[in-house]
């Protein structure tokens, strides 16, 4: 199945918020006709209403792809709408809902993967790792992988369990660089510099760091070294965050305790 097959047959949106917007937008870019779209949505924003795709009117009886896109308080409500299509492939980024739960609502032989995006994919910079159930085809997979690159990149799981550790780092992991960012600033401020100075030099490093680490070619940890001259002042940093009681145990606690949590509320 191929990008023509939806511009043929349809795709139907349950749901459109933030993260539904920012898919729709790529594949308009990327050659998806607006035309070609069905969206179910009880509250259209402005940009939804002037992209040209049909919402809340009549669906098509046979939609290549529906994507569930709601949020997971609504999904027991919202589901029914399109259970219908059970020769769709489904695909969903709805946090929680497990694979089992759409085969229960489809049925057993319906091709259901299920993506776990992050909030960058907001502005096209996420990273969304994906699984589908043993129904789905190589095809099935290489298709919601061209969808799901609309909000940035793709990966590919072995098996849904991992999914909670996927929620654990790049899941939950946005929130964690956020607070970093607050940290650093409020560091900045503490040694004396301005509130929006400080503010800005967290941000902006942050964020230079983090294209510098997905660009070049060498790991982090050579980056990490390159930048660390022999008693200077990156390594009296680092002896304190590469402590016992530093940075990695740290992390490591944090993740674990996101990636439990991701379990119990799967249960």
């Amino acid at each position: 199945m191929t990008l023509a097959a939806i511009n043929r047959q349809g795709l139907v949106m349950l749901g459109c918020g933030k993260m539904g917007s920012a898919m729709l937008a790529g594949w308009l870019k990327n050659g998806v006709r607006a035309g070609a779209v069905h969206v179910i949505d009880p509250n259209p924003t402005e940009w939804l209403q002037g992209t040209g795709a049909y919402i809340n009117g009549n669906l098509p009886e046979d939609p290549a792809v529906v994507m569930l896109a709601v949020k997971p308080q609504f999904m027991a409500d919202a589901l029914p709408q399109v259970t219908q299509f059970t020769n769709a492939l489904v695909l969903s980024v709805a946090a929680g809902t497990p694979i089992r739960s759409f085969e229960q609502a489809f049925g057993q032989s319906t091709r259901i993967i299920r993506a776990m995006p992050n909030t960058p994919a907001a502005i096209g910079q996420g990273i969304t790792a994906m699984v589908g159930n043993a129904a789905t085809t190589d095809a099935d997979k290489d298709l919601a992988e061209t969808l799901l690159a609309a909000i940035g990149q793709v990966v590919r799981l072995t098996h849904e369990d991992q999914i909670d550790a996927v929620t654990g780092v790049s899941g939950s992991g946005p929130a964690y660089v956020f607070y970093m960012i607050d940290c650093l600033a409020a560091a900045a401020r503490a040694e004396g510099l301005p509130e929006d100075m400080a503010m800005a030099l967290a941000k902006a490093t942050v964020a230079g760091a983090g294209a510098l680490a997905t660009q070049a070619e060498e790991p982090p940890e050579q980056l990490r070294i390159n930048v660390t001259s022999p008693n200077g002042t990156t390594q009296a940093g680092l002896e304190v965050l590469m402590g016992e009681n530093g940075l990695a145990p740290l992390i490591r606690r944090t993740v674990q305790a996101a990636s439990a949590r991701s379990k119990e509320l799967r249960k």
